[in-house]
C-alpha cells in the first residue's frame, strides 16, 4: 500500500515523498493523518545525528539512523479496520502514534498520511476535545509523567529547568496537583508562555542567578526538581537549593553527559527519578487533564506548515532563528 511520509534521507536532510506501509491485518487499523506534531528535541538530534533511537545516543562506529521516518504523534480519521477489530470504527477521530512501515531504518514511523496500527494503540479524541490540540498526545504524555513522578503537598515548591514543551507541561502538571511553580530557561520568549502569577514563577537564567531567585520564593527549599533540557550538570548546581527528602526528575536527552553524582544526592537523601517513554495509563490521564482544560497544548504551537513544506518546518527548528514551541504538521 503507498502513502506519503515524511523522510529523513541523511543527516540534515528532510523529504516529502511516497513510501510503502504493508497491507494492515484483521486487528489493525489504517489512520489518515490530519495532524502531527513535531517533537523538536527527539526528531532534531535524529535529523543531526546525535542518537539512534530514542534514548541512545549516536556513538562512532554506530550504522546512521537513515533512511528514517521519524515522529511518534498525530490525530486523524479511522478509514478502515480489519474484520477483527472491535474498540474503533470508520470515521472516528483518533490519536495515533506510530504506524507500520517499510523499507526504513526502523519499522515504525510517526509522520505517515496512512497509518497501519494495532487498535490498542490508538486512543479516541473525545468530542469536545480538539484534534489539534490531542496531536502531540505523547509528548504532552511525556510532561505529565515528569510532574506526576514525585510526591507533593499543597503549597510545595517545584523547580522545572527547561523552558521547552515538556518543561511547559511538566510546569502545568506539577501546578495543577498544588505545588507553586518556578520554570527556568534562557529564552524570554518561551517563558512567556508560562504566565506569571497564582504560584507561578519565571526565571531567565541568562540574566538572573536561579539560586538567589529560587531562594527568595522558597527559602525553605524546592521539593521537586525536574530536568527536562540542558545540561545535566545544572540539576548538580540547583543541589544545595533541594529540601530532605526531595525528588529530582530526570527527563532530558543527555546525550554522553549523563553522570550523576549518587554520592552528593545522599546529603539531604534526595530521590532520583528517570521517566521514559509512554504507557496506556499515562496517555489516557494525559488526554483526561487536556479535555478537563487542565493541561494546555493550543496555546503552546507556534508553527503550522502544510506537510509538503516539511523541510521548511524543519529548517524553523533547526535554525532557531524565531520563537520555536510547537509546530504542527497539516496533512488534509
Amino acid at each position: 500500500m503507498k502513502a506519503m511520509a515524511v523522510v529523513f534521507p541523511d543527516r540534515l536532510k528532510v523529504e516529502y515523498r511516497e513510501v510503502t506501509v504493508p497491507e494492515p491485518g484483521p486487528y489493525e487499523i489504517v489512520v489518515r493523518t490530519h495532524y502531527s506534531w513535531i517533537s523538536n528535541g527527539t526528531e532534531g538530534s535524529l535529523l543531526r545525528g546525535e542518537r539512534v533511537n530514542g534514548e541512545t545516543p549516536y556513538k562512532p562506529g554506530d550504522r546512521w539512523p537513515f533512511p528514517i521516518v521519524a515522529g511518534y504523534q498525530s490525530t486523524g480519521i479511522v478509514e478502515s479496520v480489519g474484520d477483527s477489530v472491535q474498540l474503533v470504527q470508520p470515521g472516528e477521530w483518533v490519536f495515533c502514534p506510530m504506524g507500520r512501515i517499510d523499507g526504513m531504518y526502523e519499522a515504525w514511523g510517526g509522520h505517515i498520511s496512512l497509518k497501519v496500527a494495532h487498535e490498542t494503540q490508538v486512543w479516541k479524541i473525545p468530542e469536545d476535545v480538539s484534534p489539534i490540540a490531542a496531536s502531540g498526545l505523547v509528548l504532552t504524555q511525556v510532561g505529565y509523567n515528569c510532574g506526576i513522578r514525585a510526591p507533593i503537598n499543597i503549597s510545595d515548591v517545584a523547580l522545572v529547568i527547561g523552558d521547552g514543551m515538556v518543561g511547559h507541561w511538566a510546569a502545568q502538571t506539577l501546578h495543577w496537583r498544588g505545588a507553586k511553580v518556578i520554570l527556568a530557561g534562557k529564552h524570554d520568549d518561551r517563558l512567556s508562555f508560562f504566565p506569571e502569577g497564582n504560584n507561578r514563577y519565571r526565571v531567565n537564567v541568562t540574566r538572573q542567578d536561579i539560586l538567589e531567585v529560587v531562594r527568595a520564593i522558597a527559602p525553605c527549599g524546592i521539593q521537586v526538581l525536574v530536568h527536562s533540557s540542558g545540561p545535566l550538570s545544572s540539576v548538580m548546581e540547583c543541589h544545595p537549593l533541594m529540601k530532605h527528602d526531595g525528588h529530582i526528575v530526570s527527563a532530558g536527552f543527555i546525550k554522553e553527559d549523563s553522570l550523576i553524582d549518587v554520592q552528593r544526592l545522599r546529603f539531604g537523601e534526595l530521590a532520583l527519578h528517570c521517566p521514559s517513554g509512554w504507557s496506556r495509563q499515562r496517555m489516557d490521564e494525559t488526554l483526561s487533564l487536556i479535555a478537563s482544560g487542565y493541561l494546555d497544548t493550543e496555546s503552546l504551537i507556534t508553527h503550522r506548515f502544510p506537510v509538503k513544506d516539511a523541510a521548511e518546518a524543519w529548517n524553523v527548528i533547526i535554525a532557531r532563528t524565531e520563537t520555536v514551541l510547537g509546530v504542527i504538521l497539516e496533512w488534509v
